[in-house]
């Protein structure tokens, strides 16, 4: 039988973390979760009215909460945008593909009717997982040189 995986947390700058309790990253086993992410630095909004900048910074943001876990882009295999408007789906979706056109997460995009900063146009979530390395130590997605 095995013990329960150690959870680690990320905080972040955002007041909100502190009002709501929650942390900006979780790390449970080999899954990261990272909260919803808005695309704010130090409190001031990145790229207002520009759905492009929102969402570029707020993946940014994402990222930077994989950071101290030792985790990155390249980690994510899930990503959920919410939009405000139908009309940022293109601006909002080209951001996605240059971020992750060669790592291909499963994704979501979302029109909700509105966030908590009423400038804000993006908001991301994104989950990342750590390679597991075999017992060989190399990598679950690397090939082991057997040949079947």
């Amino acid at each position: 039988m095995t013990g329960t995986p150690a959870v680690r947390r990320v905080q972040s700058d955002s007041p909100w973390e502190e009002t709501m309790g929650f942390a900006r990253a979780v790390e449970v086993g080999d899954r990261v979760l990272v909260s919803g992410t808005m695309p704010l630095v130090k409190g001031v909004l990145q790229g207002e009215g520009d759905p492009y900048l929102q969402a570029k910074a707020a993946f940014a943001n994402a990222f930077a909460a994989l950071e101290p876990l030792g985790l990155g882009a390249a980690d994510v295999v899930r990503t959920r945008m919410y939009i405000t408007h139908a009309r940022d789906v293109d601006a909002a979706g080209r951001a996605h593909k240059e971020l992750f056109d060669d790592i291909r997460p499963a994704t979501s995009l979302v029109v909700v009717s509105g966030f908590v900063d009423s400038r804000v146009l993006v908001e991301v979530e994104v989950e990342a997982v750590r390679p597991v390395a075999r017992p060989d130590g190399r990598h679950a997605e690397e090939p082991s040189g057997d040949t079947p």
